[in-house]
């Protein structure tokens, strides 16, 4: 299923034996488009402590309840490797994070999650953890904020379209599947999805998303949708969220 990732910000996180906090921000890959970490607020629980959680610790998402549940304990959550020292996520901290919890990592293994297309909990063969010592130096320079770049200006070929107002993303995978963008004047305020295959790089100087697109190109794109939908076959990127 996709939600808008904004409307998670805020969801109680439960661990198995209590809560942790709440969803404050979530680290995604700007090269894959797959969300990788979880920010957690941790209010009085662990105050001043930064802690990550990866796709791997997710349970139930509780839309009704508004909770997400994680599939750790308390202590493990509060022994796992702190991030202060290792500022912006370096590989690693992410390397001691993994070998922490005993997770396969997901940039060896050639599928979106390493070995395989979700973020599933299966030892790694000895020769990912040989190929894990020679990175151990290299940092990963792709992982975003996602509330950093809501907000965003979505810049087509054409000119400004809009601003970032959310990440469609997928519950089992993580990945993001579509971009929701608030269209200006040109398009009577409308929200449009724009998918990552559109978006040809983001500038973190300029606080801009440029995309493969012209206007007119995400105008025709919505009469495909609606013809799409009259035929019942929806469009599956660039369309209006109504």
């Amino acid at each position: 299923m996709l939600h808008n990732i904004k409307k998670l910000y805020g969801h109680k996180l439960a661990a198995a034996d209590g809560d942790i906090g709440h969803v404050k921000d979530f680290y995604f890959d700007d090269k894959t488009w797959v969300i990788r970490y979880l920010v957690v607020d941790t209010g009085v629980w662990l105050p001043g402590r930064l802690v990550l959680l990866s796709p791997h610790s997710f349970g139930l998402l509780d839309q009704y309840e508004k909770t997400l549940h994680v599939k750790l304990q308390k202590k493990q959550i509060a022994n796992s490797p702190s991030i202060e020292s290792h500022q912006p996520v370096s590989r690693q901290y992410e390397l001691e994070y993994y070998n922490y919890y005993g997770w396969p990592t997901y940039w060896d293994g050639g599928a979106m999650w390493g070995l395989g297309g979700y973020p599933v909990v299966i030892p790694p063969p000895q020769y990912e953890i040989d190929l894990q010592k020679k990175l151990f130096h290299r940092a990963d320079k792709h992982l975003q904020s996602t509330q950093a770049v809501d907000g965003y200006q979505i810049q087509a070929v054409d000119g400004t379209i809009g601003v970032v107002s959310g990440f469609m993303v997928d519950d089992r995978s993580w990945a993001i599947r579509e971009l929701v963008v608030e269209t200006g004047h040109w398009y009577s305020g409308k929200e449009i999805l724009i998918s990552p295959e559109k978006i040809d790089r983001i500038s973190y100087e300029e606080s801009k998303v440029f995309v493969k697109l012209s206007k007119s190109d995400l105008q025709q794109t919505e009469i495909n949708h609606i013809a799409r939908a009259h035929a019942g076959k929806p469009e599956t990127a660039g369309f209006p969220t109504e």
